[in-house]
């Protein structure tokens, strides 16, 4: 790609973030990252056109799929060898199991002892590997030849044959048959012709759902990567968050810290007054559930004698003091009436004092 076709940077985004999820290992790249770094992301462009979906380079890629379409090729031949292999081997645990509980015919015995013969002799050969010159002795001095004597008849090797292909195909149909019992029980109870037309279907079955499991891994694989991504800008959002946060802190906090304060004494202020004014109504409260209409006229008649009263004696005391006066240049006599004013002026007291306390019970 050439540095004029280098794509906008909105398009550019939305391109770099295919290639990094799904051709390049999750790279958990910020736009402001590309933006920074414009010739970082042309290289990823320029990088996306040699590598596949699994990161591999083209050469390797096709490479790759050549040599796993070998090693499936060989799979295949290997299990189809293998089947063989463990279904003639069952058949003949199950002819030895059968031999103890039944008996069985003459026919039945020549075929699985002949194929049983023929079996050992090609493992045995198998064994003994190629007849080239070898540096090692062969296994118990033993030669091909010497296996090739004990090979069955050819005409018993023949008939056995002939039939080891019944005695396969049936084996392999009930195998079949309990494949798909145990995929689909109700198939248990169907005929053989529809077992047979349900098996032959269920290779495509077993295939699409395989494909599908492999689908479903892809999107979860997706997902996953869509998932690091989110959960990496989710972490830089917070820590964003978390400094801007910090940042209102010290420099807001300090300003509105006296204003708040204020506002608190105020608060405080109006709800020591409501406080007052509570305890005062509930004084006025407790008076007025004491003292009854009764009561107070009875106290008003009281405070008006005693008034009366005290007026009557200041009168009396002004005439005394006047007298007092008069009197003034006289000696004994003038004791004794300073006495007679002192006896009055301590009865006024009095009569002042309980008119006081009076009236601080009325209120």
């Amino acid at each position: 790609m050439a540095s004029g076709d280098f794509c906008s940077p909105g398009e550019g985004m939305e391109i770099l973030q295919q290639v990094c999820s799904k051709q390049l290992p999750p790279c958990n790249l910020s736009k402001e990252d590309l933006l920074q770094n414009p010739y970082f992301s042309k290289l990823l462009l320029n990088l996306s056109q040699h590598v596949d979906e699994s990161g591999l380079s083209l050469t390797l890629a096709k490479e790759q799929a050549q040599a796993w379409k070998e090693v499936r090729l060989h799979k295949t031949t290997w299990l189809r060898s293998e089947i063989l292999h463990r279904v003639i081997q069952e058949l003949l645990v199950d002819y030895y199991v059968k031999m103890q509980d039944t008996n069985v015919t003459s026919e039945d015995k020549k075929f699985h002892e002949t194929l049983e013969q023929r079996l050992l002799v090609t493992e045995l050969m198998r064994l003994l590997g190629p007849s080239q010159e070898r540096e090692i002795p062969p296994l118990l001095g033993m030669e091909k030849a010497d296996l090739l004597e004990l090979m069955p008849l050819s005409e018993d090797f023949v008939w056995m044959r002939a039939r080891l292909q019944q005695e396969i195909e049936e084996q392999l149909k009930k195998k079949c048959f309990t494949l798909l019992c145990y995929y689909d029980p109700n198939s248990d109870a169907d005929s053989e012709t529809v077992k047979a037309a349900k098996v032959w279907k269920l290779a495509e079955v077993l295939v699409g759902e395989q494909q599908q499991c492999q689908d479903a891994k892809s999107q979860q694989k997706e997902q996953m990567l869509l998932l690091e991504k989110k959960s990496a800008t989710y972490s830089q959002v917070l820590l964003r968050c978390l400094t801007l946060l910090q940042r209102l802190l010290q420099e807001h906090r300090l300003k509105t810290q006296s204003e708040l304060d204020r506002i608190n004494a105020q608060y405080l202020e109006v709800k020591c007054s409501a406080m007052i004014l509570k305890l005062r109504m509930e004084e006025l409260k407790i008076l007025s559930d004491t003292y009854t209409v009764e009561k107070v006229e009875v106290h008003r008649l009281i405070r008006d004698r005693l008034e009366g009263a005290i007026h009557l004696q200041e009168q009396d005391m002004e005439k005394s003091r006047q007298v007092l006066n008069s009197y003034e240049v006289l000696g004994e006599e003038f004791d004794r009436l300073v006495k007679e004013y002192t006896v009055l002026k301590q009865a006024t007291e009095n009569k002042r004092w309980a008119l006081l306390e009076f009236n601080k019970a009325y209120r």
